[in-house]
């Protein structure tokens, strides 16, 4: 399955990650994306990481894509189907649990190679202790200054991301889960990134 985003501008797939499903029912979908995984990305045009771009001319600085690999441990990812965000989940070396991550994001369209959403700057950190932080705050003003995010679906965004803090102080599914215990089946291939990573899906899943 091809794990994709597209891009806010103009609506071409920027971001690309293969991962293995790890549970695929009516409620929820959780994919594995493992450590070597090759991926592609954002850049500049002249190769420099988009972060590394002044916040100013970030969204409006020339871009084009590459193919690269995950580095580090691996990424749980878990979403439920008409949820504005995913819910992601990152270990250090050996397994010692970090965090969870809720990325604010367009709830994802299925077709037959994988799913696509859109995503919406604004993001949130989770800890073990419950304690939590909004991430990107400077990104999500700046896309709107640039022109990628108008007023009201801004207020969506930040609509949804209060709706996702009341789940974490809560302490609701899915940080109470015990998804953080899982573990992939060290069988697994990596799944391969296809030379048409980029394709227009050619018909919706059922």
């Amino acid at each position: 399955m091809l794990w994709r985003y597209r891009d806010n501008a103009d609506g071409h797939v920027h971001i690309c990650r293969p991962v293995t499903v790890v549970r695929d029912t009516p409620d929820l979908l959780a994919v594995w994306m493992a450590p070597g995984t090759e991926c592609v990305k954002p850049v500049l045009a002249d190769g420099t990481p988009v972060h590394e771009e002044p916040l100013a001319t970030r969204y409006t600085a020339p871009r084009t894509t590459v193919r690269t690999r995950w580095s580090g441990m691996g990424v749980l990812k878990l979403a439920r189907p008409r949820d504005p965000w995913s819910v992601w989940l990152f270990w250090e070396d050996g397994w010692e649990f970090r965090s969870w991550y809720v990325n604010l994001e367009s709830p994802r369209v299925r077709w037959s190679g994988g799913v696509d959403s859109e995503d919406h700057y604004l993001d949130i950190s989770v800890y073990p202790d419950r304690s939590w932080l909004w991430r990107d705050e400077d990104e999500f003003a700046q896309a709107q200054r640039a022109g990628l995010m108008g007023a009201a679906q801004a207020r969506r965004v930040r609509e949804a991301g209060d709706a996702a803090v009341e789940l974490i102080r809560a302490w609701a599914s899915p940080f109470s889960d015990g998804w953080e215990h899982w573990r992939p089946d060290p069988s697994w291939a990596i799944p391969e990134l296809p030379p048409d990573w980029d394709r227009t899906p050619a018909r919706t899943a059922p």
